[in-house]
């Protein structure tokens, strides 16, 4: 794919995640750049729905933007930055504050697949807390590269993690799989937390990792399909 093709799909990125709920007037998607590594494309500092072509922003992975021309970039960029400096296998990353799911991140229960669309879950959600890297009395913001730093370490190789009380991040390895697991991270939750009025929590039958790996090799090869419809549908309700 060429810049500007990246470009666009970085856009209605944007656009199908607040369409989809994942984001309101804040959270921010990334993607790395499509012929250098080492940098990434952001939109600057504006709500998700509102973002264009034109606020779309390089960035080194020091979080430094290689030409501002006067554009604010987010404060948590350094959430992108680490996370594309320790994992290779990343290509896009998603920051958001998904209403259903952080109560998980402050209740102490394990979010876990309960879908056949979230397998990606399986394995264990890491929980990022702030007060370990920042001390007790942070504005919750990954706002500097040592705090994305230790946000990257409580990642590790997991597809997904918390951030308490804050919200969460996905990643993945294009902008559609990333859209697609922040989504069904968000559904996932809200399915999980009915289960739980209904039940004990030992009494879910979440997936078991066997499941979760064959859905999610399943549901791979299908990205296109609600990625053509959430734009589509993104487009309407934008008109």
């Amino acid at each position: 794919m060429t810049e500007s093709d990246v470009i666009d799909d970085l856009v209605t990125a944007n656009h199908i995640l607040y369409n989809e709920g994942v984001v309101d007037g804040f959270g921010h998607v990334s993607v790395r750049h499509p012929t250098r590594p080492d940098r990434f494309l952001l939109s600057r500092s504006i709500a998700p729905g509102n973002v264009t072509a034109e606020d779309i922003m390089e960035f080194d992975l020091d979080g430094n933007a290689v030409d501002a021309r006067g554009r604010k970039p987010y404060l948590e960029r350094f959430i992108h930055s680490e996370v594309f400096r320790v994992r290779a296998d990343v290509q896009a990353v998603v920051h958001n504050h998904s209403p259903a799911v952080i109560p998980f991140g402050v209740t102490g229960t394990q979010l876990k697949p309960i879908s056949h669309m979230s397998g990606f879950l399986a394995g264990g959600v890491p929980n990022f807390e702030i007060r370990e890297a920042g001390g007790p009395a942070t504005d919750m913001l990954i706002r500097t590269p040592q705090l994305g730093m230790a946000f990257a370490r409580t990642l590790g190789t997991a597809a997904f993690a918390l951030m308490r009380g804050h919200g969460a991040v996905a990643v993945g390895d294009s902008i559609r799989q990333v859209v697609y697991r922040a989504v069904y991270a968000e559904q996932n939750a809200r399915l999980q937390a009915q289960a739980l009025q209904m039940c004990e929590a030992g009494d879910i039958n979440f997936l078991n990792d066997a499941e979760a790996a064959g859905t999610d090799a399943a549901n791979y090869v299908n990205m296109d399909r609600p990625w053509e419809l959430w734009k589509k549908r993104a487009v309407k309700n934008s008109r």
